[in-house]
C-alpha cells in the first residue's frame, strides 16, 4: 500500500536519535533535556498514596478540581493575575500536548503560524497538521533576542499565532517586560492569538524574574500559556502540564485536548495538587538549585576550547565549538558521542536555517556526579 505521509519532511526526533547513540555507546547523555535525579520526595510519597486510596480512575476532561484551583492560587502568588480554574485552566498529557491542541484548535488551514527560530521541534509538525504554513523568523545571535524589524515584517494578513518561548529553549535566552509591550504592540487589533511556552518558568538566574505573559493584562487576553509540572517538579516521565488561556480561547482548546487524551494520568494529579498545597514555595528554590549546576558545568569545562554562550534561564548550555572542530553540528555530536562518549544536541535542529555559528546544546540538568563525568570525557578539547 502507498502512504501519502502528512509529514514528509519529519523523521525520528533528534532528541530520540541521541540518545539511542548515548546507549549504544555508552556514552553521559547531557543532550535529551530530563533530570537524572528525582522529584521531591513529598510528591514521589503523594503519588504512592493516591494510587493505594483507589485515585486510578479517568479524572476529570479538563483536571480534578483540586489541582485546577492550586494551579490558579500559583498564578496569583507568582504573577497577580486572578484566573477561574472551572474555565481558563486545563490539565494536559504535558505541555506538548498542550502545545498540539492550541495550534490544532485555534489554526486554520490556510493560517501562517510565526515561530522564532531556533524553536522546539514540536511546533512546525503540528502547525503543519493544521494545514498552515510555519513562517520562520531567526533570533538575533549570540544573544537570541528578537529582531522585532524583522518579526514585523513576518507579519500579515494571514498570519492567526504567533509562538513565543520564554525562558528559551534551546538557548535559555529571556523575555523582559519591553519585549511583551512589544509584542503587544504588535498584535494589538488584529486577530492573532499568542500561544506563550513557559515550561521553564520558574529556572531564571542572576535575580532575573520572570516575564509571563499573564503578567501582561493586554497579551493575557488573547493568549494560550502552557506550563510543565515536569519541568518544575523534575518528573519528566510523569508528563503532566497545563494550559492557562481566557474562557472563550479554553473552550476551543479543549474541544480539541477531549479527543487527544481526554484525561491526563490520575493518581499525578492528586499527588502535584497535595504538594502545591503543602508546599507552595518549592518554586522558589528552583533559580538558585539550577543556577549551581549551570555555574558548576561552566566551571568543569572552561578548561576545554569550548566558547559559552549566555544562559538566562532554562537548563540548557549552549556552546559554540568552532575551535574544535570544523565538523557540521549533526556530525559534532555523533563524533562527539563515539570519541569522548558524551552526547549533545545539534542547535541545527531547532531551525529552519541554521546559523553560520557552530553550536551545540548541553543538558545541565544533572546530577554532579554526571556533569563531573562528562567533563573528565570532554578534557582536553
Amino acid at each position: 500500500m502507498q502512504i501519502t505521509s502528512k509529514l514528509p519532511r519529519v523523521g525520528t526526533t533528534i532528541f530520540t536519535v541521541m540518545s539511542q547513540l548515548a546507549m549504544q555507546h555508552k556514552a553521559v547523555n547531557l543532550g535529551q533535556g530530563f533530570p537524572d535525579f528525582d522529584g521531591p520526595a513529598l510528591l514521589r510519597e503523594a503519588l504512592v498514596r493516591a494510587m493505594a486510596e483507589g485515585r486510578n480512575q479517568y479524572a476529570p476532561m479538563t483536571g480534578i478540581p483540586k489541582l485546577r484551583e492550586q494551579i490558579a492560587a500559583k498564578v496569583e502568588r507568582c504573577y497577580g493575575r486572578e484566573v477561574n480554574p472551572d474555565t481558563e485552566v486545563t490539565v494536559t498529557s504535558g505541555a506538548t500536548e498542550a502545545l498540539f491542541c492550541a495550534i490544532a484548535a485555534l489554526v486554520h488551514a490556510g493560517d501562517e503560524v510565526v515561530l522564532l527560530d531556533p524553536c522546539y521541534d514540536s511546533y512546525e509538525p503540528a502547525v503543519e497538521l493544521a494545514g498552515a504554513c510555519a513562517v520562520h523568523v531567526p533570533l538575533s545571535l549570540p544573544h537570541f533576542a528578537i529582531d522585532w524589524d524583522r518579526l514585523r515584517a513576518a507579519v500579515t494578513p494571514r498570519t492567526r499565532m504567533i509562538l513565543i518561548n520564554s525562558p528559551h529553549n534551546p538557548s535559555g535566552a529571556v523575555l523582559e517586560r519591553a519585549d511583551l509591550d512589544r509584542l503587544a504592540e504588535l498584535v494589538r487589533g488584529t486577530g492573532i492569538v499568542v500561544l506563550s511556552d513557559e515550561v521553564y518558568e520558574h529556572i531564571l538566574f542572576d535575580g532575573r524574574s520572570h516575564q509571563s505573559v499573564l503578567r501582561h493584562e493586554e497579551l493575557a487576553a488573547r493568549s494560550i500559556v502552557v506550563s510543565s509540572f515536569g519541568k518544575t517538579y523534575h518528573c519528566t516521565g510523569w508528563k503532566v502540564g497545563y494550559a492557562i488561556a481566557p474562557p472563550a480561547l479554553s473552550a476551543e482548546f479543549r474541544k480539541v485536548h477531549q479527543y487527544v487524551t481526554f484525561s491526563t494520568f490520575t493518581p499525578a494529579q492528586w499527588a502535584l495538587a497535595e504538594v502545591l498545597e503543602k508546599d507552595p514555595g518549592h518554586d522558589v528554590t528552583l533559580p538558585a538549585f539550577y543556577q549551581a549546576k549551570r555555574d558548576r558545568f561552566a566551571s568543569l569545562i572552561s578548561g576545554t576550547r569550548f566558547e559559552l554562550l549566555p544562559v538566562a534561564g532554562a537548563y540548557f548550555q549552549i556552546v559554540d565549538y568552532s575551535a574544535i572542530s570544523d565538523r557540521d553540528d549533526l556530525s559534532f555530536c555523533e563524533w562527539l558521542v563515539r570519541e569522548r562518549g558524551v552526547a549533545a544536541i545539534p542547535v541545527s535542529a531547532f531551525y529552519e536555517t541554521p546559523p553560520e555559528m557552530k553550536l551545540v546544546r548541553f543538558c545541565f540538568a544533572k546530577t554532579d556526579a554526571t556533569l563531573e563525568a562528562a567533563a573528565q570525557r570532554l578534557a582536553g578539547l
